[in-house]
């Protein structure tokens, strides 16, 4: 099956040296519905920018007003400005969709989160104390599984997410066994049930999972025909291959090292099947907005799956807890949003909302240092 989302040829282009330094533009804003001005929030965005992240997009959805802002650029070689209508890539945020659909198939009594990864992948979790058979697909969501992150692998860091490796191989092919087999390289962090560790290889099995209960070999479709095409999320998509993004978009911009200082690369094309169901997607501010409200409002889960997926463990910040594919986080004020944060070369996104799914926000950084997301959701939510 072909979607329209995966028509576009592939692109290929060098990556550019940039400098860091930034100037920050203006900030530009939306006229705010509802009388909310966001004071607060256009402060925090233009700190993100003077922090020395290229540039910020950020919509707020509250009741029946929208407001969007940006600030710096989405281009540090041209110096053109971000775009609040920008596609960009959302990481981790994948997570929600893809633990919304196994929540779906549970209802539709397809499988159920009691059954074990060895049920559904029979023989593929084996391997240094890896035990398909000892982990459930609620431990998968919820990241109590123990098993290893492929992303932690010293091998995959070099290859991938070093300045060298990652002008070599950004835009390699690997099919999921390849990075199954990685994680199953290295020993499990601990025995399933025993505590939290977040590890991307959960949600590569839980994305094959659902390929395994629809008979559909692409969980993206499933994730199209389930989420994207019934909210009429118009920027949002799960690419397969494609390098490029969806115009309008910025470029994303990276270190490519654990620091924030030395040159800056271009690192917008690259193949996000590396990510897999732990973080391929795309989409735009407003679409994640229009998602996580819908969730949190029950449009998408029966309420007996949303409870479910609104149970929560200790994570590996005090201020949080993890669901399945969805963070409960305690703000500085008391008030607590539901959402995901997403990172990825070049891109660092968050998407919450309130738990009634009346306000939210999406925010994107088009650079991968040195500045989160966190004041500006703390902005917006506990700002005057």
């Amino acid at each position: 099956m072909t979607r329209r989302s995966r028509t576009a040829a592939l692109a290929v282009t060098t990556a550019v040296a940039l400098s860091a330094a930034l100037a920050a533009p203006a900030l530009a804003a939306a006229p705010a519905g509802g009388g909310n001005h966001h004071d607060a929030t256009r402060r925090a965005v233009r700190a993100a920018v003077a922090e020395g992240v290229p540039g910020v997009t950020v919509t707020v959805r509250r009741g029946h007003g929208t407001w969007a802002a940006t600030a710096g650029v989405g281009n540090l070689e041209t110096g053109k400005p971000r775009s609040a209508h920008d596609h960009y890539r959302v990481a981790s945020i994948t997570k929600t969709f893809v633990a919304t659909v196994v929540l779906q198939l549970e209802a539709e009594g397809e499988l159920s989160l009691d059954d074990t990864v060895e049920k559904w992948l029979p023989g593929l979790v084996r391997g240094n104390g890896h035990d398909g058979r000892e982990i459930t697909l609620r431990r998968l969501l919820n990241h109590t599984s123990g098993i290893f992150d492929y992303l932690d692998d010293p091998g995959f860091q070099r290859k991938y997410m070093t300045a060298d490796g990652f002008m070599k191989h950004r835009f390699d092919e690997a099919a999921p066994e390849e990075l199954l087999a990685i994680a199953m390289a290295n020993k499990p962090y601990f025995a399933p049930g025993e505590s939290f560790r977040y590890s991307n290889t959960n949600y590569l099995l839980a994305a094959r999972v659902i390929e395994k209960a629809t008979g559909n070999d692409d969980y993206g479709d499933e994730i199209d025909r389930r989420i994207i095409e019934p909210l009429h999320l118009t920027s949002t998509s799960v690419p397969t291959t494609r390098v490029t993004l969806p115009r309008p978009s910025g470029r994303a911009h990276s270190k490519l090292a654990r620091t924030a200082t030395g040159p800056t690369y271009d690192v917008t094309e690259l193949n996000p099947r590396l990510a897999y169901g732990s973080g391929q997607m795309i989409s735009s501010s407003a679409d994640l907005n229009r998602f996580y409200s819908a969730l949190l409002r029950g449009e998408l889960l029966p309420p007996e799956q949303l409870k479910e997926m609104k149970t929560t463990v200790p994570s590996s910040r005090a201020t949080s807890r993890y669901g399945l594919g969805l963070v409960d986080r305690e703000l500085s004020c008391g008030v607590h949003v539901w959402g995901h944060e997403g990172g990825i070369s070049g891109s660092l996104s968050d998407a919450v909302t309130t738990e009634d799914g009346r306000h939210s926000l999406a925010v994107n950084l088009n650079g991968d240092w040195s500045t989160s997301t966190e004041g500006i959701v703390e902005a917006e939510f506990c700002g005057e």
